[in-house]
């Protein structure tokens, strides 16, 4: 009875010091209201505000989709309620960019955040902020292709060995 007392006492004791260890540890890891800004302006500075505009108009579209589904006949009405709603949510976007300013905040000091920013501010880093969303695109239709001819291969190989094990596939 002792030993199970024990027990509780110990298993008691880790959880404390586990939940207050992570208490301790997401509050030494909260950024400055300056970082957080220095972040913010880097993110702006990328273009972040426009990138995440995209994402309000996606979610109101993807709702949108859901009703055409089943009512394809209010597409009309549904499409002035979708562009009175993208209106009205538009400014929620700075809720997504300010999240993804903390992210950075939290993961640079805000002296790398003033130096990435200044950077973004010099003629190369201006055309890198215009150039990296066609980068980008460009580089994912090449990944796509890519895999589709991986793909092929290893299709290909695993018939080859299924055929060595008796298999046709």
């Amino acid at each position: 009875m002792l030993q199970i007392q024990r027990a509780r006492l110990i298993l008691t004791g880790a959880i404390f010091a586990a939940t207050f260890g992570a208490v301790f540890t997401a509050r030494a890891q909260e950024p400055s209201a300056a970082a957080v800004a220095a972040a913010r302006e880097l993110v702006d500075i990328r273009g972040g505000a426009n990138i995440f505009e995209t994402v309000v108009f996606g979610v109101v579209e993807s709702a949108k989709g859901v009703f055409l589904q089943t009512s394809p006949a209010l597409s009309k009405d549904l499409e002035e309620v979708a562009g009175r709603i993208r209106t009205e949510l538009a400014p929620r976007r700075a809720e997504l960019v300010n999240e993804v300013a903390r992210i950075y905040a939290q993961r640079f000091t805000e002296q790398e955040l003033r130096e990435a920013t200044a950077f973004f501010k010099t003629p190369l880093g201006r055309k890198i902020v215009t150039e990296e969303p066609g980068v980008l695109d460009q580089s994912f239709q090449r990944t796509q292709q890519w895999a589709s001819k991986l793909s092929e291969e290893v299709l290909s190989r695993y018939r080859a060995e299924m055929k060595k094990k008796g298999h046709n596939l």
